[in-house]
């Protein structure tokens, strides 16, 4: 059952507490900060080591490779980098055996960190496993809680919906919130960085180098049938800093070029001004919503990747919009559908159609809400539902 990672105001006596933490991907990264700064209010002896990006790295880890080594998405993607992640596997699984921390916690990639879990469990059965972002086994193969809980003690899942089916499968599970909630709003300064005359379309091709290579055509020819109805229509495109060359290198060719920028504040800024936006699929839907930005939502992957996702399926949306707020009013185009003659419309309509904003203006806030907003900041939730996973030393009741 979901307890909420409530447990305790204080500081949590522990000694000091080693933690071995594990990202893959920039989301993980930004997750794995917010609970290490958690646990560093929380028990203030904690130490750390790992895998993680630049937030982990902040709050103290000395990353044991590049997290981008295992920033790789996809059935068909991961095939030709099978050799060199199964090298980066087996050095962090004898990392971790080398010194065994208190917890192993990894965080989201699923792929990597739960075979990682494995290589740790079988070692070591009585290490304490940690996963931070529940699998999606509401979504597709429901059967991957039960092999999760051969490997795994206690789950922090993002989705209030998402305890139940990991406490189904025998694990302990706690709601602690989405980071989304807690990330700071666009000061009236970097708004203003956005102002100017016609509408402004927000462009998010994705994070990974795959999807931006599939995405990022088709979006530069949406702009370019827009821009035959909105003559004045403008474009911003925030990404990371080291994925800046490929996206100077595919909008090169856009009709439209957008502005593109890489500073937090003005990625801020550009949420929080656009007047609609084109993104790739994934937590940036919920970004979005936290902004208050309409939205439709374009995605491609490798056919065969998609093909063996869409037999699976169990849910007719991907957009967690749309599955948290129980609505479907962000409007999808996946695989085929990703194209720019159907997806222009739908920014049309964005720009010019009340209703339909208000219908998404309405579903962005249920989702918020039902995310957390307006309670205790999710890393610091993660960080107690770490805490008590650890001090209670089994598997048995989630927090209450």
């Amino acid at each position: 059952r979901d307890g909420g990672g409530g447990a305790g105001a204080g500081p949590v006596p522990l000694g000091a507490l080693r933690l071995f933490l594990v990202a893959g991907e920039p989301s993980g990264d930004r997750l794995g900060a917010a609970l290490m700064a958690g646990l560093r209010r929380l028990a203030p002896d904690v130490r750390f080591s790992g895998v993680g990006g630049p937030g982990m790295e902040g709050q103290g880890m000395a990353s044991l490779f590049p997290m981008q080594d295992l920033s790789v998405m996809g059935l068909a993607e991961v095939l030709p980098k099978y050799r060199a992640l199964r090298r980066r596997l087996h050095q962090t699984a004898a990392a971790v055996l080398a010194d065994p921390p208190d917890a192993l916690v990894t965080i989201d990639s699923p792929d990597f960190c739960l075979r990682l879990a494995g290589l740790v469990r079988t070692a070591r059965p009585g290490l304490r496993t940690i996963h931070y972002v529940a699998p999606s086994v509401w979504a597709w193969r429901p059967g991957r809680a039960a092999k999760m809980a051969r490997v795994i003690d206690h789950v922090l899942a993002l989705l209030p919906f998402e305890p139940p089916y990991m406490t189904a499968a025998g694990m302990t599970c706690d709601f602690v919130g989405h980071p989304v909630v807690a990330e700071p709003v666009a000061s009236p300064a970097e708004r203003r960085a956005f102002d100017g005359q016609g509408p402004l379309i927000l462009c998010l091709p994705g994070s990974r180098r795959a999807e931006i290579d599939r995405i990022a055509p088709v979006i530069g020819t949406t702009l370019a049938l827009l821009q035959a109805r909105f003559p004045d229509l403008r474009a911003v495109l925030p990404t990371l800093p080291h994925l800046r060359p490929q996206i100077e290198h595919h909008t090169a060719v856009w009709p439209l070029r957008p502005r593109i920028v890489t500073d937090p504040g003005l990625k801020r800024g550009a949420f929080a001004a656009a007047d609609a936006a084109v993104a790739a699929s994934g937590t940036v839907s919920l970004e979005l919503a936290a902004a208050g930005c309409p939205m439709v939502i374009a995605y491609d992957m490798n056919p065969v990747t998609l093909w063996l996702m869409r037999r699976m399926a169990r849910v007719d949306t991907v957009t967690l919009v749309n599955l948290v707020s129980d609505t479907r009013a962000i409007p999808e185009f996946i695989g085929r559908d990703a194209r720019a003659a159907r997806i222009a419309p739908a920014l049309a309509r964005l720009l010019t159609d009340p209703a339909e904003r208000a219908a998404q203006v309405a579903a962005m806030d249920l989702t918020m809400q039902r995310l957390g907003r307006g309670g205790e900041a999710p890393g610091l939730r993660a960080a107690r539902s770490v805490l008590a996973a650890i001090a209670r030393g089994d598997t048995g009741q989630a927090l209450s």
